[in-house]
């Protein structure tokens, strides 16, 4: 009911004295009207700080620099691997660094055809201890008329080295050519004819026991 009263007495003021409300209502905003404190000043910029509205002012140029030297970098050693020669097992000649018998030769070996003195298959040297060498008895190559006539002025005044071995009934078994002519056919001839036409009494050992060997023989052609 109080509230009632209250709105009613309200209405009533407002109805016969409208001023009276806009002047309470000015007084009450007088009231509580506050003052608004002014902002504080912008704090002093420091004079050694630059502005940075002012131009900047240009510098000298700053001097040179130490030019930088290249040290010097010795390159690494390469070891050299120096390979030992191999010595030969035996005594040689000759500008190799190797020793060794070979298949045939003219020196005192035991390997294959040689003419020297040693105990090979057989040789025309003078050998020793009992034994004895082969020796021709039969046969010769002495006429032109076993060698063609076409190739007669190739062959004339050369001659042609052979090597026969001699077989232990005294018959020539083979025929090598050692030095040959300026003439192959008539090489081939000779050969060829000392294996039919010669003989020989063959070679024996220290024991007395007959060997095959090897005689040499040079062919020579005259005018």
């Amino acid at each position: 009911m109080l509230l009632i009263h209250v709105v009613v007495i309200a209405g009533l003021v407002r109805a016969f004295t409208p001023d009276l409300a806009a002047q309470v209502a000015r007084s009450v905003t007088r009231a509580f009207t506050i003052a608004a404190e002014p902002p504080p000043p912008p704090a002093p910029v420091p004079s050694s700080a630059p502005s940075s509205a002012a131009p900047r002012e240009e510098g000298a140029a700053a001097a040179a620099g130490r030019k930088a030297d290249p040290r010097p970098v010795p390159a690494p050693r390469t070891p050299v691997v120096v390979r030992p020669a191999q010595a030969p097992p035996v005594a040689g000649k000759g500008a190799e660094n190797a020793a060794g018998a070979t298949a045939q030769g003219e020196g005192t070996g035991a390997s294959g055809f040689g003419s020297g003195t040693g105990a090979g298959a057989g040789g025309d040297g003078t050998g020793g201890g009992g034994a004895s060498p082969t020796v021709k008895v039969a046969g010769d190559i002495n006429s032109a008329k076993d060698y063609p006539r076409a190739t007669r002025d190739l062959r004339v005044g050369a001659s042609v080295t052979i090597d026969l071995r001699v077989g232990t009934d005294g018959r020539v078994a083979a025929c090598r050519i050692v030095q040959p002519s300026p003439d192959p056919e008539a090489d081939r001839i000779t050969c060829d004819l000392a294996m039919r036409r010669f003989r020989f009494r063959p070679a024996k050992d220290t024991g007395g026991k007959t060997v095959e060997a090897i005689y040499r023989w040079r062919q020579r052609w005259f005018y």
